[in-house]
């Protein structure tokens, strides 16, 4: 059985997105250069979703479906000056919303697996003290 494994890109959409004095250059789907010398730290830049309200954010799911059942590989391809300065922090939420759990990256490659209470989740990409970055991809795939 061949496992399943996603790529998530940066869409174009800023309902999502850190704007206040940022400077970003959608280069290409899987090149997006993003500039913003006054961010503080623990800001998040950017928020993906595995279920959203199309009516209230115009916006469709960006993440896979994911359980609690399986484990699961996440790999960050985004390009700083030193090689850190970010965070990428899932939160999983249960049914009504509530957080039930949530998993953070400070590497470039992690293992995790969710809470079997999960309903959705979220991902966010947060500054952990830098200012530039090209973001390329985050893949997710199963083990």
């Amino acid at each position: 059985m061949e496992k399943a494994s996603w790529t998530i890109y940066w869409n174009e959409y800023s309902s999502d997105t850190y704007l206040y004095g940022s400077n970003i250059e959608y280069k290409g789907r899987n090149s997006v250069h993003f500039k913003n010398e006054l961010m503080p730290p623990g800001t998040i830049i950017k928020e993906w979703y595995s279920l959203t309200n199309y009516q209230a954010q115009r916006i469709e799911p960006s993440l896979p479906i994911i359980d609690g059942e399986s484990r699961y590989r996440i790999k960050v391809n985004v390009e700083t000056k030193d090689g850190s300065g970010y965070l990428i922090r899932l939160v999983f939420l249960d049914r009504y919303e509530r957080e039930a759990g949530d998993f953070t990256l400070r590497d470039k490659e992690a293992e995790f697996s969710c809470p079997l209470k999960t309903y959705s989740y979220r991902m966010q990409l947060i500054n952990a003290g830098m200012t530039e970055f090209v973001y390329h991809s985050v893949t997710i795939e199963e083990i």
